[in-house]
């Protein structure tokens, strides 16, 4: 059986990314390795659950801005992160002066909104309904 076990979003700035995804999103931290460099291997997961990682992989590779740049332009998240309650999950967010690109809105089966992660991408929140 095939599991997925690390996935990554690149980011703009680490420290950065590390306090947004851990103080404002919640997630655990995970580990954070000195690489040298300035660069770190920094990963977060779910709060309490072992098992899957999300790597807060450095931008510095001369293809990264461009792409980031061209998924930013046209609306399109990096990735997509599932919650229980969209509509307080939003609100708690809002609170904490997180930026919104889409508020939450109903796409059949799901409801979506997507956020500014503020290094560098957009991030879609999902909540299935029904």
């Amino acid at each position: 059986m095939i599991r997925i076990h690390l996935a990554s979003v690149f980011v703009t700035d680490q420290e950065r990314a590390r306090a947004f995804y851990t103080d404002t999103l919640g997630f655990e931290l995970r580990q954070d390795v000195d690489m040298g460099g300035g660069n770190r291997w920094l990963t977060v997961g779910n709060p309490g659950e072992e098992g899957f990682e999300l790597l807060l992989e450095p931008a510095g590779h001369p293809v990264v801005a461009p792409y980031q740049e061209g998924l930013v332009a046209d609306g399109i998240p990096a990735t997509s992160f599932a919650v229980d309650d969209l509509e307080a999950e939003h609100a708690r967010l809002v609170g904490l002066g997180v930026q919104f690109t889409q508020p939450p809105t109903a796409m059949g089966p799901v409801i979506t909104a997507v956020l500014d992660d503020t290094c560098g991408n957009l991030i879609q929140l999902a909540q299935m309904v029904g």
